[in-house]
């Protein structure tokens, strides 16, 4: 395919025209540029690295109308901001940009081919065709691509800069946002972890005008958004968006200055978006004497005439930068054009969920101890802090005070403050801070204080997390402990068992104990483990069961089921507490011989075991204290039927919580759970 560049067809296209000004510019127009110390060579490389995006920007548009690239989110007007803070930056330093900060990506020089083949989901993009245009990330260049949710990422930078932090490796990190971001409780709760953390981060909020098509004046009312870095105690700045030296010589200062004093800054970018939200959205919404008025202050034009004035640049000059570039890009899509489509296999796509984990067996010494579950926990919690140095623990009262349930009781002592954190009540951030410390190199386990108060952390459990391995190859080295379930009479926001929450989604693996041994071994190889791991613990188990307890570190794999007793009656499934009521039950019943199966691991689940225990015994029972619609259970009974049906004597019989949610008061408590329903269900199944 033949490719070139449609000046003609360009100017048709666009609403408003970006003129190259042949006149001599005025000394007004000079004014507003400040070059300080800036050497020459430096003045005229922001110019090149403005120019280089938009005239990748105006390609894609020809292309676009074309019908060679299917979508596009422009940032025409904007380039001063992108190319302004990662030139302020060290190539080392992480930028965490949005949708229309192409700049970031052709400053760190990145190769023009990849970009295009990401582009177009072709294999020499990042995403191996996963993901489109700049929904991606590359640690080769420490670019950590954004979520169309926007807000986590504010998140996630507060987490590499903790690592960085951590590390006292003087790094500064930048992460970029819209106005309308900065509605989203993430940016708050991100600002405010930063700020108590004093980590050195700047927070770069692109105010463009419209969040899609809604104004500003509808989405916020204050006059500058830089304003609400005083209600977090963070100094803030004003910055002129379309300002290339303003842009890089305040950033650049203010860089070098958090990296000395580490703290986070909040910049807000004033400037324009020029084009569409994405370019099916056209801008008719937009008031036509304001785009007129921004058109005027384009950044590239602008400084272009500052640089003529200062006879730095001449128009046969730029002439031949312009030729340059468009030299690249045409080589460089035509190279991205000629790449084959990508092809890949289902077991490829599946095997690229998760990170390889090769399990490393440890087996403990003879020495065991007596104890309860929830010391088991602490053990292994503690074990692990002292195996890795890189672990840190975040969570809610988990320092001085130990944790609502003295998990990391002392933990403090050993491991000090910087490794056991308290964390303000931001779930949310503190689930993306983990993600950001494992893109840093580092390990986290974060505890949530319930399991109830996953949901404000869900988004990005399941959309970062679960997804980072797949999208663009990085793993998430994050362990979410979830403290859960009913009977100790807490209520409806204390008590759920919610892990059908996230064994629906592809990239998290689930881990549920029932005794303290498998706790304790299950706990030190999730952390182990590269891939983000829910690790459920249930209250009513931390100080009811004992077990003899290996006191050193050991490991347990994950996805291998537990057969507790063996028999041909009848193949019961469970996990969790509920392992305890099948004990119990057939301890009430002698005569009844079952295979008992704990799962321990939900994700990834044991099937050879519950397959090979159903072919024996020819009948099936699930107990588990989740509801039942939508349970994992009914995952399990559908696999049975489908996978075991020529070897069943019955159907599949599940047992589960009532459909409702979980009460308070003991006595309703205890006719919500399953348990006093199990044995008759049980018997009824081996009478069919």
């Amino acid at each position: 395919m033949a490719l070139c560049f449609d000046e003609p067809f360009f100017f048709l296209i666009f609403e408003y025209s970006f003129k190259v000004n042949q006149s001599m510019p005025t000394t007004e127009e000079s004014m507003l540029y400040k070059k300080g110390n800036l050497t020459n060579d430096t003045l005229i490389s922001l110019y090149k690295k403005m120019l280089k995006p938009r005239m990748i920007e105006e390609k894609m548009l020809i292309l676009l109308r074309q019908g060679k690239i299917s979508k596009w989110f422009g940032g025409i007007g904007q380039e001063a901001i992108a190319v302004g803070v990662t030139s302020a930056l060290t190539k080392d330093e992480y930028v965490l940009p949005m949708h229309r900060n192409l700049g970031v990506f052709t400053t760190r020089e990145i190769p023009l081919y990849r970009l295009f083949s990401q582009w177009q989901g072709k294999a020499n993009g990042f995403t191996n065709g996963r993901d489109r245009s700049f929904h991606f990330g590359t640690q080769e260049f420490n670019i950590v691509g954004m979520i169309s949710h926007l807000g986590p990422q504010l998140g996630v930078a507060s987490g590499i800069a903790l690592a960085n932090k951590l590390k006292e490796n003087k790094h500064a990190c930048a992460v970029f946002t819209g106005e309308g971001g900065t509605s989203e409780g993430d940016f708050h709760e991100a600002l405010n972890v930063a700020s108590v953390w004093s980590l050195p981060v700047l927070f770069c909020i692109e105010n463009n005008g419209y969040g899609l098509s809604t104004p500003t004046s509808e989405q916020y009312n204050c006059e500058h958004l830089a304003d609400r870095g005083k209600g977090y105690g963070m100094e803030s700045h004003v910055i002129d968006g379309n300002n290339i030296l303003e842009v890089y010589t305040k950033v650049s200062e203010l860089a070098d200055s958090i990296r000395e004093n580490p703290r986070p800054i909040l910049l807000e970018f004033k400037t324009f978006r020029m084009r569409g939200h994405e370019e099916a959205s056209g801008t008719k919404y937009v008031p036509k004497e304001l785009m007129d008025r921004w058109a005027a202050k384009d950044p590239i034009d602008m400084y272009r005439n500052f640089l003529m004035f200062e006879g730095l640049l001449t128009t046969q000059i730029d002439e031949v930068f312009r030729k340059e570039i468009s030299t690249e890009i045409n080589e460089n899509l035509q190279r991205a054009f000629d790449e084959d489509k990508i092809t890949s296999t289902k077991s490829k796509e599946l095997n690229d969920v998760y990170q390889d984990s090769v399990y490393k067996e440890v087996n403990p010494n003879e020495k065991k101890e007596n104890i309860r579950f929830v010391d088991a926990v602490s053990e292994g919690l503690k074990q692990s802090m002292e195996k890795h140095d890189d672990l840190i623990i975040m969570g809610q009262d988990v320092a001085e005070y130990g944790g609502v349930f003295k998990i990391t009781n002392e933990f403090i002592n050993h491991f000090g403050k910087e490794r056991v954190r308290n964390t303000p009540i931001c779930e949310s951030a503190i689930v993306s801070a983990a993600y950001g410390l494992s893109v840093n190199g580092m390990k986290a386990v974060m505890e949530m204080q319930f399991a109830d108060f996953v949901s404000s952390g869900f988004n990005p459990i399941v959309n970062l997390l679960a997804k980072s391995h797949y999208r663009w190859n990085q793993n998430a080295d994050v362990v979410v402990r979830m403290p859960c379930g009913a009977g100790v009479g807490a209520g409806p926001f204390h008590s759920q068992t919610n892990e059908a929450w996230f064994t629906k989604t592809p990239g998290l693996k689930v881990v549920y104990p029932a005794f303290p041994y498998d706790a304790k071994g299950l706990l030190t190889s999730a952390i182990n483990d590269p891939n983000p791991v829910l690790f459920f613990e249930h209250k009513a188990l931390y100080r009811s069961i004992y077990q003899d307890v290996p006191t050193d570190y050991y490991t347990l794999p994950l996805g291998k089921a537990s057969l507790l007793k063996e028999g041909t009656d009848i193949t019961i499934i469970t996990y969790g507490s509920a392992v305890h009521w099948a004990l119990d039950t057939l301890a009430k019943n002698p005569e009844i011989t079952a295979d008992l199966i704990d799962l321990r691991s939900l994700q990834p689940l044991d099937t050879e075991a519950i397959y090979t225990s159903v072919k024996k015994t020819g009948k099936a029972i699930i107990l588990q204290e989740d509801s039942l619609f939508g349970s994992i259970s009914s995952d399990i009974s559908a696999m049975i039927m489908e996978n075991c049906f020529e070897y069943l004597d019955g159907p599949v019989k599940r047992v589960a919580s009532m459909e409702t949610p979980i009460p308070f008061d003991q006595g309703l408590e205890q006719q919500y759970l399953p348990k006093n329903e199990f044995e008759a269900a049980l018997k009824e199944v081996l009478e069919y």
